[in-house]
């Protein structure tokens, strides 16, 4: 019987090794899957290559894991916010490599790791720092520049809904970078908050299916907002 459904966290993060590539979903908060990400830090494996749309925010989640000095290279398309103080410090220090990658350029780059596609040329960061040392082609007149796909060996993303199969619904925009993340990984955990029984989802509203999935991890919500909507 096929059953994903890990009993902790640090049970699905078992065999994520030092050295690994891991994305991680969420676009700032939204759809960010803080227990993983705890997780993660509580695990300890280091030298990590985070693949993530942002830097981290505050003290919390991301930031925490690069705090934690677990991190040793991060992917992303947006570093600095007002509140990345964790990235800044740790970049400025020369603690942490980033390679930083427009933000359709990511997800783009991500897409074809799921999708097993070898590179792709795009007119994003022509003329750029970006584009230095890549190879550079005219088509129809436009400049572009190739870009590879990232892989990963563990994608920690977060849902809404979920089964035992691992097949996965998602809350609004917190769907972000999960679906491609979860296809561009050799290991995917998902963290959901209701797991139902197989044939509940509709399959028409199934958003990543469990072919992708490895563990599902059922955790609780941790914040409410105004009139009592939960917003996690």
């Amino acid at each position: 019987m096929i059953n994903k459904i890990s009993a902790s966290v640090a049970e699905a993060l078992a065999t994520l090794q030092d050295g690994a590539t891991v994305m991680i979903g969420g676009f700032g908060g939204a759809g960010q899957p803080t227990e993983l990400i705890d997780g993660l830090i509580a695990h300890g494996a280091k030298d990590l290559v985070i693949v993530n749309n942002n830097a981290g925010n505050g003290d919390t989640g991301l930031a925490a894991l690069l705090q934690a000095g677990q991190v040793r290279k991060i992917i992303c398309s947006f570093p600095r916010q007002a509140d990345s103080h964790v990235f800044d410090a740790l970049y400025r220090a020369g603690k942490l490599e980033l390679e930083l990658v427009p933000q359709g350029n990511l997800a783009e780059r991500i897409r074809a790791a799921g999708a097993g596609i070898g590179g792709f040329f795009t007119p994003t960061g022509f003329g750029t720092l970006l584009a230095e040392g890549k190879e550079t082609r005219e088509i129809d007149g436009r400049m572009y520049v190739m870009e590879f796909p990232i892989h990963a060996d563990f994608a920690l993303i977060k849902a809404e809904t979920g089964d035992r199969w691992g097949n996965l619904v998602y809350r609004k925009t917190a769907r972000n970078f999960g679906p491609i993340m979860a296809s561009a990984a050799k290991v995917t955990v998902a963290s959901v908050h209701e797991i139902v029984e197989l044939g509940t989802l509709d399959p028409e509203a199934v958003i990543t299916p469990g072919l992708f999935v490895q563990h599902v991890v059922k955790v609780p919500r941790t914040a409410t907002g105004p009139a009592g909507f939960k917003i996690n």
